[in-house]
């Protein structure tokens, strides 16, 4: 196989919807797809045969072949021609999928699986891969539009290089375009004008808002040029990025964004734009960590 996608499975309906996605994602990238299905139980000592008492169908090991049997059966609907294969790992999801995250493309999971606790609104395998993983992590929320563009929250910060990367490479495989939104607050902006008017501003009126355009298009210089068919909107924002990023999720097919941007505390392995977004986005989420991020 010339590229891989992983995608984690645990029996959810958040999990089959990430496989269908999974599988489409290979099919773009004419890439492999790989189930991969995390099991406990045995590292628990569990038996995994059926019970003597029970039905010859029952036990958790006949539950995990129909769970993957399904999961694969879902994907080859989904995209036919990819060539899907299945693991099954003794562990936790968290480790079983940073490891396949090691020699893939791409790992895709649901928001919420079998464990997730009913209080939370994103599933801790999810938040915590997004932080770990060693390649992009997209995770499948709400079923994106077919048509939409690919949304791209830019901050200029180096570590958000890799994201433009994948948002542009991303836009070209879907035949998409792509939104490239960078947004600014009034903490940074001009104060007002005071009393005295031959005071001077903080910045000269409008001198920022084409300042911050500059900085957009300094981050996506030389992207352009290595996609001539993609169609870039620069979309310069006065508000908060969580916000509009959110917003524009609505009629996206995809939002994509870093770990951690500009302003973010090194302790914090996810950035708090990327964490809103997983949580509240209307479509897709892709993260992709920056060259150099360490867990």
């Amino acid at each position: 196989m010339s590229g891989l996608v992983v995608v984690g499975v645990d029996g959810s309906a958040s999990g089959l919807a990430a496989v269908e996605v999974a599988a489409r994602e290979a099919a773009l990238r004419k890439a492999g797809l790989r189930v991969v299905h995390a099991c406990v139980w045995p590292a628990m000592h569990v038996p995994m045969g059926p019970s003597p008492m029970g039905p010859p169908e029952g036990g958790l090991q006949n539950m995990v072949d129909r769970l993957m049997a399904e999961a694969v059966e879902r994907a080859r609907q989904a995209a036919p021609e990819v060539t899907v294969d299945q693991v099954v790992v003794t562990g936790d999801a968290l480790t079983a999928l940073e490891a396949q995250s090691r020699g893939a493309e791409l790992v895709v999971v649901g928001t919420r699986g079998m464990g997730g606790f009913v209080g939370l609104l994103v599933g801790s395998t999810a938040v915590h891969l997004a932080a770990h993983g060693r390649c992009p992590v997209l995770v499948v929320r709400e079923e994106p539009q077919a048509d939409g563009p690919i949304v791209l929250g830019v901050d200029g910060s180096a570590a958000g290089q890799r994201a433009v990367e994948f948002a542009f490479a991303e836009a070209a495989l879907r035949k998409a375009p792509l939104v490239a939104l960078h947004t600014w607050t009034n903490w940074n902006a001009p104060m007002p004008a005071p009393q005295d008017a031959s005071a001077p501003y903080a910045n000269e009126p409008g001198a920022l808002v084409g300042e911050e355009e500059s900085l957009l298009s300094e981050a996506l210089a030389g992207f352009q040029e290595r996609y001539p068919d993609v169609t870039v909107e620069h979309r310069t924002v006065q508000g908060g990025a969580r916000e509009e990023l959110i917003e524009a999720s609505r009629s996206a097919q995809l939002v994509v964004v870093g770990a951690r941007g500009r302003g973010g505390f090194t302790g914090l392995l996810l950035g708090s734009v990327s964490q809103a977004l997983l949580h509240h986005a209307h479509c897709p989420v892709a993260v992709v960590r920056g060259t150099g991020e360490r867990n």
